[in-house]
């Protein structure tokens, strides 16, 4: 037999040869061609960033300082979503304008998915007085926005079965990670004296946050910051700040300022002097490329800006050393 047709057998039995789909995958920097996940919030971004890795490109629609209660599509965002492989969002109704187009892309056949969807319902808060409507701002506890890890194992495993062992042990990292800052909240917030222990911020977003690391929380605003507040609920919070005799209240990056600085003049009105004690991440992340444009690096600056606002004991430059909070709060 010809040497020729024997080397060209050989190459055959021994799968040397690529399939159609596996030479279809290929690109000039690797092997196997991204998939795309369009995802809603920076902090979806960053729990399907840590799982997906190298597997996945991971494009935001929301990015700093965007208040995702009030986010409505562009047509730009619009092709985005229905350009990718998967969409994933927080769910919980936190994006309300942005559903509309979630279904509409659901309905086009793409994978949509929520990652709170499959949480415990006792993980989930109801609020007095809003009927079945949940409180959307899980990621304010650590642990329990860690539970939603397991649900974007499952619609990358799903979409991508080859790779479900790497996410299941990204995901498992990532938790390790989590349970430091989790930790870290914990010790924080209970070295601020007990009497002082007050959030007061602009909406309702720390509900989560004040249940889990146990510290009470007041607001001008409720969960969503569609509407304003009246003169009643400034009013109300204002004696509440001079009963209590707290000693700062907090910005939020999305929420207009204007209430809170109602309310610090209506304070001093009373003759009780109200500090502003920093600026938090309630709905988004910080700028990208930055810590605090991660989840860890945002959840270590709300926590280490409230304990040293409120006479807790905390790294000036937080658990990991990176923060520029100083940089941050004299804007």
């Amino acid at each position: 037999m010809n040497r020729y047709v024997v080397l060209f057998l050989l190459l055959l039995s021994c799968g040397c040869q690529d399939n159609p789909q596996q030479e279809a995958n290929r690109t000039q920097n690797g092997p196997q061609k991204k998939y795309t996940v369009v995802v809603t919030t920076g902090m979806v971004g960053d729990l399907v960033r840590h799982v997906a890795a190298e597997h996945a490109e991971v494009i935001g629609l929301m990015g700093e300082g965007v208040d995702p209660h009030l986010f409505r599509p562009t047509a730009s965002d619009n092709g985005k979503m229905m350009g990718a492989d998967i969409i994933i969002y927080s769910g919980l109704m936190l994006e309300g304008p942005l559903q509309p187009a979630l279904e509409q892309a659901s309905k086009r056949g793409k994978i949509v998915a929520a990652v709170t969807e499959k949480l415990p319902q006792d993980k989930v808060r109801i609020p007095d007085g809003f009927g079945h409507h949940p409180d959307p701002h899980v990621w304010g506890d650590v642990k329990t926005w860690a539970l939603c890890l397991d649900q974007v194992v499952d619609v990358l495993s799903e979409y991508d079965p080859e790779s479900a062992e790497d996410y299941e042990n990204n995901a498992a990292a990532y938790r390790d990670e989590l349970q430091e800052i989790d930790d870290y909240a914990r010790k924080a917030i209970a070295s601020i004296p007990e009497d002082r222990r007050y959030l007061v911020t602009a909406h309702d977003a720390f509900e989560y946050f004040s249940n889990a690391y146990v510290i009470h929380v007041k607001s001008v605003q409720g969960i969503s910051t569609d509407s304003d507040p009246g003169v009643q609920d400034i009013n109300e919070l204002v004696d509440f700040l001079v009963e209590n005799k707290i000693p700062a209240i907090f910005v939020e990056a999305t929420v207009n300022s204007a209430n809170l600085r109602a309310v610090i003049e209506g304070a001093k009105q009373q003759g009780w002097d109200v500090t502003i004690g920093g600026m938090l991440y309630s709905d988004s992340l910080g700028t990208p490329n930055t810590y605090e444009g991660t989840y860890i690096g945002m959840m270590d600056s709300n926590i280490t800006t409230i304990a040293r606002a409120l006479g807790g004991t905390v790294p000036q430059n937080g658990l990991n050393g990176k923060l520029t909070i100083g940089e941050k709060n004299s804007n």
